[in-house]
């Protein structure tokens, strides 16, 4: 929604302020300068991706208008989440983990965090690690390197729309340049016409100047900004539960592990202290 807003800012200030100073805003509107730009961004957009690729660049730009989707009540579900698994784990055995890592569609545990439940990849991350327990991973040093591999590569998967973006955007400005060049031939080919047709002219191969950087810096280089922001703050989703696995399998209690992992979150969205404990002493026995 804030994507939204800043775009009709932009534009709102700028053609707003050159109609205020006397600008005629039906100069601005040439279709065809338009056309030459983003349609040229387009078509190298095209060439310099994958299909994965393209794929992730329309994800990318879904995850700019919603911006960041873990809020404060999802962190506390998270947390009582990881103190009812390590809760368990204490009291009857990592083994009783297992009915509800293989299957956590099924699980009664996970059941009672039906958001959480519904979140595949969160799931999956959590009960891979969970498994891994399970079988007799005792080492957190090596945990915590194959999680950090894990979720660099994530990231890398996650980064590959908002840089796409940003290479347009960094296009934009020599694709206007493009334009307007076309503009400067096509004026050249006129130049018999009388003053007012030349002015015409000369101010339509402008406006592709005006308009790829107009669209590179106002548009699509805040777009791939607002792209790395929202992953950056979901990622502390999965950083959360890092902390509070590895503190796991240090052989911390149940609450001291799930005060490892909300430390490691930001301070907009982190829980205090008495909100998780408070979460967590309403939630039934294991």
């Amino acid at each position: 929604m804030l994507v939204i807003v800043g775009i009709v800012v932009v534009f709102g200030c700028v053609f707003g302020a050159y109609a205020v100073h006397g600008g005629h805003l039906g100069v601005l509107w040439q279709p065809s300068e338009f056309v030459i730009i983003l349609g040229a961004a387009i078509g190298a957009l095209i060439i310099s991706s994958t299909k994965t690729g393209l794929k992730a660049v329309g994800a990318a730009f879904k995850r700019a208008l919603k911006g960041p989707h873990y809020k404060k009540a999802d962190y506390v579900e998270l947390l009582s989440v990881l103190y009812q698994l390590f809760r368990l784990a204490k009291t009857k055995g990592m083994l009783a983990l297992e009915q509800h890592v293989e299957k956590p569609d099924e699980s009664t545990l996970f059941a009672q965090f039906p958001k959480f439940q519904h979140d595949h990849h969160a799931v999956e991350f959590l009960c891979d690690y969970l498994r891994m327990m399970t079988l007799g991973t005792e080492n957190p040093n090596e945990v915590e390197t194959l999680i950090d591999a894990e979720l660099e590569t994530h990231h890398a998967e996650l980064h590959v729309g908002s840089h796409a973006i940003q290479n347009t955007a960094d296009a934009m400005p020599a694709l206007g340049i493009v334009a307007a060049v076309l503009g400067v031939i096509h004026t050249m080919g006129s130049i018999t016409e009388p003053p007012e047709i030349l002015g015409h002219l000369i101010g339509a191969a402008l406006v592709g100047t005006f308009f790829g950087i107009l669209m590179s810096y106002g548009v699509f280089a805040p777009i791939a900004n607002s792209v790395v922001a929202t992953d950056t703050a979901d990622g502390k989703y999965f950083q959360c539960i890092k902390a509070g696995l590895l503190a796991h399998m240090q052989g911390y209690p149940p609450a001291v592990s799930v005060e490892f992992a909300r430390k490691v979150l930001w301070s907009t969205e982190r829980p205090s202290f008495y909100e998780v404990e408070q979460a967590v002493s309403a939630l039934p026995a294991p």
